[in-house]
């Protein structure tokens, strides 16, 4: 499967000696493009699934993916862990090193995704769903996507480690054109299965999860050939043993935990958010407004803010494994500038159409319209402060501070945000536009604390090793 006459490519030296600006968006362009990819393949899900369907079924998605993410956001923040080493060992022109630990979060993702994700999520589904207070119809939807979505998820595991690994070693073109490839075929995948065309049935929004798990398991087997072949900065080799380095996996957990935990509480603020939004008087409609606008058109904003942190890590974690810190923060006022930009074009569209933009999702319900547009107002301004954060969390994690983001999230994502809609809805009566602007201080409030956290520079002492290969 291997081939050994063929070379490995080389690490991308211009992250730690050429101009810092080129560099960040050397690196940023491409995971941005590959995430707003991601972000149309998730508008083209709901729409067709807002015309076949309904909005029940949009909600069942909304749902389905918040309780899906808060699992696989801990199983894979070995990835966080494993970014943190390889671009440490990148930068410090340590190939051998970075192969080790990539192959070590390969062999934990064919573990935890085939044999602990995978049975636990199919049979805890149903309960999960009765957490989140989804409406009977909105349930009967999201129950087949979520087991499909659990049984399935090896492949997102794959996909994310991948990308990962080749962005934290500077490589930022080959996860984009494995992106490419996926959205491109889920999204014909779900043409084709969603209203069920030629010989398929229709699967509806089953189809949908169908879909994507089809086609992040076929990526996934492609990236893992090119890595086999040499054909990117890290290369596998079929001589590489399948017994754990037990060494390089409490490396990837000590640092990869702290984000795991972080994107636990995240997402379980969102699932929490999600019992506060389906406790309101018109909770199918509002829970649709929010699983389109936010989780779909917000998604823009974000997406292309975690294109940024990805690369905000991947530089400042290579230019401190060179000794140059100084880059490091050079890196992370770049992005930032890049991300405001970006947050401030969307916005600006999110006022302006709201109504048009809702319709591309055939919203057509005078509820939804009307709470989707209060949320996309909100969202506008909200952009500027989550896409600074993100870039900011980036910085923190790529240096090896991967605790510091864990705390600021539990403060600005759960305390917060959840503590202001249980204060009004024991006061003065909780509705949607509370929750929207629940929301809206929680972003600040972790754009606040990630910049003061980042400038205080207590990641330039922090040290990462994992020994020498054994024989």
């Amino acid at each position: 499967m291997a081939d050994p006459t063929r070379p490995t490519r080389a690490f991308d030296r211009s992250i730690i000696d050429g101009p810092i600006a080129h560099a960040v968006w050397k690196m940023a362009w491409p995971t941005m493009l590959q995430n707003m990819i991601a972000g149309l393949q998730g508008i083209v899900d709901h729409t067709m699934v807002g015309h076949f369907v309904g909005y029940t079924g949009n909600a069942a998605i909304g749902v389905s993916w918040q309780i899906f993410l808060v699992v696989i956001v801990f199983i894979a923040s070995m990835y966080s862990g494993m970014a943190v080493l390889v671009a440490r060992f990148a930068g410090a022109g340590e190939p051998d090193k970075v192969n080790r630990v990539v192959y070590q979060a390969f062999l934990c993702s064919l573990f935890l995704g085939a044999l602990v994700m995978a049975p636990l999520g199919y049979a805890l589904s149903p309960w999960l769903l009765d957490q989140v207070n989804a409406a009977p119809a909105v349930k009967a939807e999201a129950l087949p996507f979520l087991r499909t979505t659990f049984v399935c998820g090896v492949g997102m595991l794959m996909y994310f480690m991948l990308g990962g690994a080749l962005r934290a070693a500077g490589d930022a073109r080959t996860p984009l054109y494995l992106g490419v490839v996926m959205t491109v075929l889920n999204a014909a995948l779900n043409i084709v299965l969603i209203p069920g065309l030629g010989p398929f049935p229709r699967f509806g929004t089953l189809g949908a999860a169908i879909g994507t798990a089809t086609a992040s398991v076929t990526i996934s087997v492609i990236g893992l050939w090119l890595l086999f072949t040499h054909r990117t900065p890290i290369s596998f080799t079929r001589t590489m043993a399948w017994r754990p380095d037990w060494t390089i996996i409490r490396s990837l957990f000590r640092f990869g935990l702290p984000t795991g935990f972080q994107g636990v509480a995240m997402n379980l603020a969102g699932v929490l958010l999600l019992r506060f939004i389906g406790s309101l008087e018109q909770s199918a409609q509002a829970q649709a407004a929010y699983a389109v606008c936010y989780t779909q058109l917000f998604s823009f904003i974000t997406w292309t803010s975690v294109g940024l942190m990805g690369a905000t890590s991947a530089i400042a974690g290579q230019n401190l494994g060179a000794n140059r810190p100084e880059r490091s923060m050079l890196g992370v006022e770049a992005a930032s500038r890049i991300g405001l930009i970006v947050a401030g074009a969307i916005g600006v569209l999110f006022v302006a159409l709201p109504a048009q933009l809702l319709g591309i999702f055939g919203m057509t319900d005078p509820d939804v319209i009307r709470l989707g547009t209060q949320l996309l107002r909100v969202l506008s301004v909200s952009g500027f402060f989550i896409t600074v954060a993100l870039v900011y969390t980036g910085g923190l994690q790529g240096t090896g501070d991967t605790r510091s983001p864990f705390y600021i999230s539990v403060v600005s994502q759960m305390v917060v945000p959840l503590g202001l809609c249980a204060v009004a809805q024991a006061t003065i009566g909780l509705q949607a536009i509370h929750i929207w602007l629940a929301i809206f201080v929680g972003h600040f409030m972790r754009c606040l604390l990630s910049v003061l956290r980042f400038r205080q520079e207590k990641w330039r002492g922090i040290a990462v090793d994992i020994g020498e290969a054994s024989a």
